[in-house]
Parts: structure tokens; C-alpha cells; sequence
């Protein structure tokens, strides 16, 4: 008599793609959620390459797009759409960066922009423009040893024979403030038209942004996707505590600095880029988990959601009070602050997270 072969259970809610000799389970909320939000994101680029002080037809759009030629080739392919590529690339590093940091946190108050790490590539640029740094080129590199360097004081300071996530966030917030303080005095010693050019790019503003910023920025996500595409799985062993990861024969220490420390290079890049944009990495990963019920942050839904507040925020920022133009920083602000407020007062009142 012989027994039938042991198949492996299938969880609930995952459907099985096998694209060869390999086989991945994929969410099925997750994806259906990635889908709806591709959508949104494609509907608010068009409109963002339609929208502004001249209204272009969407067919004029898309032809710029795919290379045909139009009459709105300046508008489209000069003005609007390198400021959207951007805008893109922004919100997709500062999702999975608040995805990757909240997950080895395991605190959904611990975002690049609250702990920190924004701040600190905040200061080192603005120190470089009051030194008369100024190229775009150069900009985004010392944003990243900026969010490095405060990463690790924080880290060290919040260290005491392991990393209490409370400790860490509250450490963090305190970082924050100080080096908002050491910015703030760069602005004041520097020259009247600098400090006012930092001014806009601490608010966090797209205005003015070519292809000299998304084509470097591009580049670097793109050597980063590797990366990324191990954080997704490495997530899954994050969560694990200490007892369980060591029975399991995994080097959690190891797998969590790997994930801080990407996050920290993606929410640089993206603060060198466009300026601290404050909340979207606060606010994507959270709504992407609460969308999709997953017990990690998703790393996918979490991009698409960054982006489509960045692009939709500076949207409304270029329109809202038109012809004035806002930096999109303050109505990611606007929005997150609240929510910030709300995640503040809910886990004070010991509601599930």
C-alpha cells in the first residue's frame, strides 16, 4: 500500500503563480489592490501632465508620451513630465522606505521623516547650499550620508543591549527636532537668496525639477531594485522575535540592519531629490496595510500609494491656489499631520496597531 504525496497547504486568501519550475504565492487582496492603485496612478499622471496654466488635451498628452509629435511638445515633454517623473520616483522611495523602517520597528510612528533620518539629509544639504553646493547631481549623495549619519546616532544613542522599538521612535523624535534646529542656523548664516532657496526645497517642492534630478534618481532606484526585491522576502523573517529567528536558524540582527539600512538610502535619495516631503512615508505604508489586511506592509501597494499622493499633492499644490504654486510638502503636511495625531492617541489608548 502506498501512501499519497504530502502536498503543501495553501493559506487562505493566496493564490499560486507558476511562471516555470518556481512557484510564488501571491496575496490575492494584495493584488487586486496593487491593480486598483496602478489605475489611480496612471488616471493621475494623465491629469497631471493635463492640468496647468494651459489645459492639454489628453490625446496630446499621450502623444508626447510615445514620442509622436505635437504641438504641446514644450508644455508636456519639457515642463510637465520630468517634474512627474520625479514625483513618481519620490513617492515610491518614500513608501517602501516608511514600509521597511515600520517593519523592523514594528511601530508605524517610525518613519523617516519622524526619526529623524529626513531631517539629517535635511541639514547636510542645506549646509551644502549655504556653501554654495548647488548641483542637483551632487545633492542627492550628501542627502544620503546625511540620513546615514543620523541614523546611526540614533541608533547608537537608542541602543541599550537591544533596540526597544518605543525607545527608538522617542530617541528619533528628539534627533529630529535638534537637527531641524542645526538647519535652521545653516539658514541663517547663509546669503538672503540662498537661505529662501532652501527655505522652498525644506518644504519640500518639485518646482523647478528636470530630467538632470529624475535621471539620476531613476538610475539609482533602478540599481536598488535587487535590493528591494530581498527586502520583500526578508520582511516575512523581520517580524520574527528573537527566540523564535534563532530556532529557525535566522540571523535576525543581520536581516533587520540590511532592511533600516535600505530604508535609510531610499528615503535619502528621495529627500535630496525633492526636498523632506514630509508624511508620505507615515501615511502610504500604513493605508497599504490597512487595504490589503496583509500581516507585513506590502512593499508594492506601499510604492504605488507613495506615489500617488506625491503626484496628486503636487498637483493640488500647483492648482489649489492658482497662480501661486505651494511645494507639495505642505499638503502631504496637511494630511499627515492629523493622521500622526490620530496614530498617537490611538496606541496611547492601547488599540490594536
Amino acid at each position: 500500500m502506498t501512501s499519497a504525496p504530502i502536498r503543501p497547504v495553501r493559506p487562505a486568501g493566496y493564490a499560486v503563480l507558476r511562471p516555470g519550475p518556481a512557484a510564488f504565492l501571491l496575496h490575492r487582496r494584495s493584488v487586486l489592490v496593487a491593480g486598483v492603485l496602478a489605475l489611480v496612478l496612471a488616471a493621475a499622471s494623465l491629469a497631471y501632465l493635463c492640468v496647468g496654466e494651459s489645459f492639454v488635451s489628453p490625446g496630446s498628452a499621450l502623444d508626447v508620451v510615445l514620442g509622436r509629435p505635437s504641438p504641446d511638445e514644450l508644455v508636456v515633454g519639457t515642463l510637465r513630465a520630468p517634474r512627474l517623473v520625479v514625483a513618481l520616483l519620490v513617492g515610491a522611495a518614500f513608501g517602501v522606505a516608511g514600509a521597511l523602517i515600520q517593519t523592523v520597528a514594528r511601530n508605524p510612528l517610525a518613519s523617516p521623516d519622524v526619526i529623524g533620518i529626513s531631517q539629517g539629509a535635511s541639514a547636510v544639504t542645506v549646509g551644502a547650499l549655504t556653501f554654495g553646493v548647488t548641483s542637483y547631481t551632487v545633492l542627492p549623495y550628501l542627502s544620503v550620508a546625511g540620513g546615514l549619519l543620523a541614523a546611526l546616532l540614533v541608533y547608537l544613542v537608542a541602543w541599550r543591549g537591544g533596540l526597544h522599538a518605543a525607545r527608538f521612535v522617542v530617541i528619533g523624535i528628539g534627533f529630529a527636532i535638534a537637527l531641524r534646529s542645526v538647519t535652521t542656523l545653516f539658514m541663517t548664516k547663509g546669503e538672503y537668496i540662498v537661505a529662501q532657496q532652501a527655505q522652498v526645497w525644506m518644504a519640500g517642492s518639485l518646482n523647478g525639477r528636470g530630467w538632470e534630478v529624475a535621471g539620476p534618481l531613476g538610475w539609482a532606484l533602478v540599481l536598488l531594485l535587487p535590493a528591494v526585491a530581498w527586502a520583500a522576502r526578508a520582511q516575512r523573517t523581520a517580524g520574527l522575535d528573537d527566540d523564535t529567528a534563532t530556532a529557525l536558524g535566522v540571523r535576525l540582527g543581520r536581516v533587520r540592519f540590511g532592511l533600516v539600512l535600505l530604508g535609510i538610502v531610499l528615503a535619502s535619495l528621495a529627500t535630496g531629490a525633492a526636498g523632506p516631503v514630509d508624511f508620505v512615508a507615515l501615511l502610504a505604508p500604513q493605508t497599504a496595510r490597512r487595504l490589503t489586511r496583509t500581516a507585513q506592509i506590502p512593499l508594492v501597494c506601499s510604492a504605488l500609494l507613495g506615489a500617488v499622493i506625491v503626484v496628486l499633492g503636487d498637483l493640488l499644490a500647483r492648482r489649489l491656489f492658482s497662480p501661486t504654486e505651494l511645494p507639495v510638502g505642505v499638503l502631504t503636511a496637511a494630511v499627515g499631520a492629523p493622521y500622526l495625531m490620530w496614530l498617537i492617541a490611538r496606541s496611547r489608548t492601547g488599540a490594536p496597531r
